[in-house]
């Protein structure tokens, strides 16, 4: 099934009879768990952000219902009848202290996708921002009937935590952060499944704050994760591909909102066309663009991030070889980025021509743009954007010596101060002696914020070890740059003088 879009929207009433048949299909041994009209009408009215849905090309593929509790419901033992006080959801406390999940289900389709943890990482985010102090539900164990004659549900508990014993359930619980606080035995009536045994689940909030309760969702801290991204010698596609989910996974495991990866990080690809004349080789490595971008537009749905995806050839109807890149959004679309200003190697070695786009983006987390490498030396492009309301901009780049890494970063510093946003600059490190023209590589990726009091001093927000393979994961806080725009101790945007010159994009 081709994917176009991927959301996160709130339960409308309206969605009921989709929900339903969704419910039905998810609920086929257990077909009086799925919920009348009444219920949910009930739940949207006492809590609205607490029930979501996940919906792939505008249909349902999962849903999570919440409420919310006090704590001592969770320090005891208890049913699923009296947790949602006989299905009234009488329980729902909006002053309570505990968010309480009723039910979450993925339909059998859209499996395989990790929609499961984009409902628990909104979940999670509604916690923080209700300034809750965790989250409880209470976890079926439905491989138990299996050992249930042998073990009891605290030791099947043990050997699923050491992985004697797969839960598909459990397992997916644990590794959501999820740890275990009672066993609750006659939870649910009719599983058979888990012998009516659950278990009480719980992640805490680490940001709670007693007496400080946040009640609205404004997001002004955006976590970046960098791949500073090993050139080695990969068999096949299948081999870098798992190379680069296994960073994504390990950014998106931080719950990192973007992640970013280098230029031409695919060039490896090019090794078995070696014996070819290189303008050739990397017109063959082209052909794998397309495939490279549908797994990372799976990937950034099924880890929900954001991908820069870094830069790759792109052979065009024409014939005309360009360096473009794409971001791969969570919510299934995907934007493109070209690099305007081809190298002099670029241009004579490859016969690369540079594109004739300057393009922002919008993401759930604001504005930003995206500058190929070379780009970044050119001040006019990131002035543009900047105009244009960037807060990050995202420089993917690919350099041999520690002349030419000099100059993309401090071009990138530079861009920071003069235009009030961060950046974030990845490459790659190590040496590819089988690939013409790509023989090394020399990197140090970074996160460069402006110089002002409310940043650190020397403008450097983190910064990788100097060729060595690693991620880089950094929080910026974009409530920082409006509040330099205004009251900085110097104001680069306001302070341009337009009477004396302007800037104009002819595109």
């Amino acid at each position: 099934m081709q994917i176009d879009n991927v959301q996160l929207d709130l339960l409308s009433l309206n969605d009921y009879e989709e929900l339903k048949d969704a419910m039905i299909e998810a609920y086929a041994d257990m077909p009086e768990s799925v919920w009348e009209k009444k219920h949910i009408q009930t739940l949207i009215k006492l809590f609205p952000d607490g029930q979501a849905v996940v919906k792939i090309n505008d249909q349902i593929a999962g849903c999570a219902l919440s409420i919310i509790v006090d704590k001592d419901i969770c320090d005891r033992k208890h049913t699923y009848r009296e947790v949602t006080g006989d299905f009234s959801f009488k329980t729902h406390n909006p002053n309570g202290d505990i968010l309480y999940g009723i039910d979450v289900f993925i339909k059998n389709e859209f499996r395989g996708l990790r929609l499961g943890r984009r409902l628990y990482d909104y979940r999670k985010e509604l916690c923080e921002h209700k300034n809750l102090q965790g989250i409880a539900f209470g976890g079926r164990i439905p491989r138990y009937h299996e050992y249930s004659k042998k073990l009891k549900p605290k030791e099947y508990l043990e050997k699923v935590k050491t992985s004697e014993i797969h839960d598909p359930v459990l397992n997916f619980q644990l590794s959501n952060d999820f740890h275990p606080k009672l066993i609750l035995p006659n939870y649910l009536e009719g599983d058979k499944e888990s012998k009516e045994y659950a278990i009480l689940l719980e992640w805490d909030n680490i940001y709670y704050e007693k007496e400080n309760r946040v009640t609205e969702i404004n997001k002004s801290v955006v976590r970046l994760g960098l791949i500073q991204w090993q050139m080695r010698t990969y068999k096949d596609i299948n081999e870098l591909l798992d190379q680069a989910e296994f960073f994504i996974d390990a950014v998106a495991g931080y719950r990192s909102d973007f992640a970013l990866f280098p230029e031409f990080f695919n060039a490896p690809l090019m090794a078995p066309y070696n014996d070819l004349a290189t303008s050739e080789a990397i017109r063959e490595l082209s052909k794998f663009t397309e495939p490279i971008k549908e797994k990372f537009s799976q990937l950034s749905i099924a880890y929900n991030i954001n991908i820069i995806g870094g830069s790759m050839p792109e052979l065009n109807e024409n014939g005309k070889l360009r360096n473009v890149g794409f971001l791969y959004k969570r919510d299934g679309s995907i934007e493109r980025y070209e690099k305007n200003h081809v190298t002099p190697d670029e241009a004579k070695v490859w016969g690369m021509e540079g594109g004739n786009h300057i393009q922002v983006f919008d993401t759930d987390c604001g504005r930003i743009g995206v500058l190929i490498c070379y780009d970044v030396e050119f001040p006019e492009l990131a002035r543009l954007m900047a105009l244009e309301g960037i807060r990050i901009l995202f420089v993917p780049f690919l350099t041999d010596t520690q002349n030419g890494y000099s100059r993309v970063r401090n071009c990138a510093q530079a861009r920071a101060i003069e235009n009030e946003c961060y950046v974030a600059i990845a490459g790659s490190v190590g040496n590819l002696p089988k690939v013409q023209n790509m023989d090394i590589q020399f990197a140090q990726s970074m996160v460069f914020t402006p110089c002002d009091f409310a940043f650190p001093a020397n403008g450097i927000k983190a910064e990788a070890t100097p060729n060595a393979e690693m991620i880089l994961v950094c929080d910026v806080d974009i409530s920082l740059l409006l509040e330099l725009h205004n009251f900085g101790s110097v104001k680069n945007l306001k302070d341009r003088r337009t009477d004396l010159y302007d800037l104009k994009y002819k595109g």
